[in-house]
Parts: C-alpha cells; sequence; structure tokens
C-alpha cells in the first residue's frame, strides 16, 4: 500500500485536503519539486492491532503512529482515542502538526497517533491496559522517546493516559534520565509544566485577540477593532473550546452560543461559561441551562446563529459546503484541526469573511508542550532558579526609588512589583510572545504577496519555506 494514499474503505479524505492547501501554496514558493514531494509526504506510517483481555475474552484493537516530517527531531503530535479514528485521519494531523510546529518555530518535526476506541465503552483497567499497550509497541518499532518522537493529549485522552504512557516508557527503559520527556501532557505532579491543559484554549484566544486588532483586515470584513463585545459562538465545550470561551470573556468578548455533540444554546445578551459547563458535569448536557434564549437539539444550528466570530473547537469537517452559506460569523477561528472544508472556505471567504487556520489557531498547545519538554530534559521548573534574585533586585530597587522619592508604596504596590515570576506567569508570557510573533508573521507574508489569498495560504507558505532550509541544510545521505 502507498502510505501516502490511503485505501479506499476509509470514509475520509482528510489528508488529501491538507495536500490540496499544501500544493496551493507550494505554488507561491521557489522549491524543487522533488523537494516539495518531500515535505509533503508522511515519512512513517505504523498501523498495528494487538488484543486485550474484555469479560471473558479478546478484543483486538486498532491503532497507528504516524511520523509526517524529520527535518527535526523529535516529531511531535497527541493520540486520538475515538471509534471514528483511521489511517487518513492521523497522516492529516501528522502533517498539520509539521506545519504547526514550523509556523510557530517550535523545532518539532510533526506526528500523530490514533487508537480506534470509544473510551466511554471501556473501564479505567481497560483503558490503563490499552494505552500501555499501545506505548509498548511503540517502543518495539522505535516510534516513542524523548529524542525520537513525544506523543501527547487530544481528543479522547489527557493527563491520566499520557501518566501511563510516561510511566510505561520509564519502566521499559530503567535509567533513562530523560525518560518523562518522551511525553508531554502529564500532570504536574509527574513532572508536567503549568498552563499546559488550557494552552490551546489560551493560544486561540490570543489568536483572535491579534487579529481583530489590526483596523486595516477588520474593515475590509465591516467589523470594529478589538475584541470587546464581540459576539463569540463555540463549537465544543471541551479542553480547547471551554478555555476558549473563558479567556475569550475574559478578554471582553461576548460568548452568545455554545454547542455539544448533544445540542446547543444561545442568548444574544451572553452566556456564563462557567455556569453552563457546571450545568453540563451535573446534568449531561448543556441543554437545560436556565440563562439560555434559544436552545437546539441538533447541535449544527447552534453554527448558523447570529455572531461575529465562529470558534469550532470539537472535530474535523464541521463546516462543508453544504452549510456554510448559513454561517452568519464574520470570522471563523479555527480551535479544531480541519473544522472547514476547502470548499466551504473559498465559499466563506468570497461571502467577505476570513479564517484564523488551525494550523496557526491552535499552536499553543504544542507550544506549551514544547516548554515542558524542555523542562523535562533541564530537570528544574522554569522560575526556581532564578526567582528569588528577581524579587531580591525588584525590592533593592523599590528600596532605592523610596528613598530618592520620600513616596513609600503601599504593601500591595510593593508586592505586585517585587513579586518574581511564576512557572505558569513565564509559560503565559512565552505562549503569548509566541502567537503574537507568528501571528503578525503570517500576516506579513499575506500582505507582501497578492497571490497569497488567505491566511492559511500564508501560514502554509511561511511553514513550507521553514521546512524546506531544514532539509537543504541536513542535505541527503547516504
Amino acid at each position: 500500500m502507498n502510505i501516502n494514499n490511503p485505501t479506499a474503505d476509509q470514509d475520509t479524505h482528510f489528508f488529501g485536503d491538507v495536500c490540496k492547501n499544501f500544493d496551493h501554496a507550494a505554488q507561491f514558493t521557489q522549491h524543487d519539486a522533488g523537494l516539495l514531494d518531500q515535505i509533503k509526504s508522511c515519512n512513517s506510517v505504523y498501523r498495528f492491532r494487538f488484543p486485550i483481555r474484555k469479560g471473558n475474552g479478546f478484543e483486538v484493537i486498532d491503532a497507528w503512529r504516524v511520523e509526517h516530517s524529520h527535518h527535526q527531531s523529535p516529531t511531535k503530535g497527541g493520540i486520538r482515542y475515538s471509534e471514528m479514528v483511521n489511517e487518513d485521519e492521523v497522516m492529516a494531523l501528522a502533517a498539520l502538526m509539521t506545519y504547526k510546529c514550523a509556523i510557530v518555530n517550535v523545532p518539532f518535526g510533526g506526528a500523530k497517533g490514533g487508537i480506534k476506541i470509544n473510551p466511554k465503552n471501556y473501564t479505567v483497567s481497560e483503558l490503563e491496559n490499552i494505552t500501555r499497550r499501545y506505548t509498548v509497541e511503540l517502543i518495539k518499532k522505535n516510534f516513542i522517546g524523548p529524542s525520537i518522537d513525544v506523543p501527547a493529549p487530544d481528543y479522547g485522552s489527557g493527563e491520566r493516559e499520557m501518566s501511563w504512557i510516561a510511566d510505561t516508557y520509564a519502566t521499559m527503559n530503567p535509567g533513562q534520565l530523560d525518560a518523562l520527556g518522551a511525553v508531554t501532557g502529564k500532570p504536574i505532579a509527574l513532572h508536567g509544566i503549568a498552563g499546559r491543559r488550557e494552552a490551546t484554549g489560551r493560544g486561540v484566544a490570543i489568536a483572535i485577540r491579534e487579529c481583530v486588532g489590526v483596523a486595516e483586515d477588520m474593515q475590509k470584513i465591516g467589523l470594529t477593532t478589538g475584541l470587546s463585545g464581540k459576539k463569540i459562538i463555540v463549537q465544543g465545550l471541551g479542553n480547547v473550546g471551554y478555555y476558549s470561551a473563558k479567556f475569550l470573556s475574559e478578554f471582553g468578548a461576548l460568548i452568545v452560543g455554545l454547542c455539544e455533540f448533544e445540542g446547543a444554546i444561545y442568548n444574544e445578551d451572553g452566556l456564563d461559561v462557567e455556569a453552563v459547563f457546571q450545568h453540563r458535569k451535573a446534568t449531561g448536557s448543556i441543554l437545560g441551562y436556565a440563562g439560555a434564549k434559544k436552545e437546539f437539539k441538533n447541535t449544527m444550528d447552534g453554527l448558523e446563529q447570529p455572531c461575529d466570530i465562529l470558534v469550532p473547537a470539537a472535530l474535523e469537517n464541521q463546516i462543508t459546503a453544504q452549510n456554510v452559506g448559513s454561517i452568519k460569523a464574520k470570522i471563523i477561528a479555527e480551535g479544531a484541526n480541519g473544522p472547514t472544508s476547502p470548499e466551504a472556505e473559498a465559499a466563506f471567504y468570497k461571502n467577505g469573511g476570513m479564517i484564523i487556520p488551525d494550523m496557526y489557531a491552535n499552536a499553543g498547545g504544542v507550544t506549551v508542550s514544547y516548554f515542558e519538554w524542555l523542562k523535562n530534559l533541564s530537570h528544574v521548573a522554569f522560575g526556581r532558579i532564578n526567582r528569588r534574585f528577581e524579587e531580591n533586585s525588584n525590592l533593592n530597587l523599590v528600596n532605592m526609588v523610596e528613598g530618592i522619592t520620600g513616596v513609600a508604596l503601599t504593601p500591595m504596590q510593593r508586592t505586585t512589583i517585587v513579586k518574581g515570576a511564576s512557572e505558569l506567569e513565564l509559560v503565559n508570557s512565552g505562549l503569548e510572545d509566541t502567537m503574537i510573533r507568528s501571528y503578525h508573521e503570517i500576516r506579513e507574508i499575506l500582505k507582501s504577496n497578492p497571490k497569497v489569498e488567505t491566511l492559511r495560504n500564508a501560514a502554509m507558505v511561511g511553514a513550507i519555506n521553514k521546512i524546506a532550509v531544514s532539509y537543504m541544510n541536513l542535505g541527503v545521505w547516504p
């Protein structure tokens, strides 16, 4: 089987869509066709099956790990637990990870994993067995390691599963000093990093804030500058969607709609995101929330309500040629991977909208995963060594200023000025800097080349150029 042309029995063409975007952007670069083919193709696709005990019998699990590009090491990407996952999807997500890392200047190649299960159908013990066996299979083929391939959480997985992976890898590699760097997204107690859980959602919010902060661009699509008062609908109340909505609210936006698989709710005057989250936690559904003025049993109806910005933060292929004409938002910010089909994107731009592409918008997760990986390799928390030194230096400066001016600061003012940065503050600072710099780098490519029509094309052009430089510098051996 040609690993870059998945078998016909698979029901999606996600990887094909990613390749279409690549081919379109490649027209605006000056690279050799063979080099472009190397960048586009998946380098390694590992498909495997393994049995687990289920009740009194056995069940065979299908699983994948794809390493898309080795222009940087290690490769990096999450593991998706879903009964809908297939080889085409994992290949597409691995490719997006390659481009995503390049866009935000994170020195990883792209990878992705998938386990074809519905986690709700398994006990915690069974999920642990599946996760550990999956990890062992990767170890056997050298598809995991702090300098080889570093997994992370994705749809259906989280800190718990990453803990099992970390423990399994460390157990199978006794004495390896950097073993915990073999996986990111771990809990703090197992050498994770502060801010990782909310990183993707925070990154989405920062990306939107940067986008609407450019007056020239907002004028073109008929929106005012800034997030204050902007009406936003978020699809998905999982990790990415919840934190996107939370931080957008904190930035001054109005969350008017929330959509989940069981339905959607809407209130043009705004929804309390935390209250909706707690309601769903208590009842199992966002429906029935007292603060909603409208409810929809069909979650897709929620996407079509009036708003300024739509944030699809669930799964791919949510906005298609069939429903894009009903989308009333002026901006689509892709919190999920591949939520907008190429046909839908073309129609949305034709109707005067703009899209903040997934490969940039949701890169906050891999950015902070990079920080966690660095922390694991250095074996020291950010801020631990220099925080007290900074506080003492700041205190000396405050004392000097007070002595010169004769004005004494209040205890609260002194504490605010003197305090050294915590790990969370440093992580959030690094994430914010990454998202801001990357957005304006993409926008500069868009502005400087009239033929590059969208932010996605501009982001892809930038990614291709960076990856091409890496491959050319590496050379070909033997």
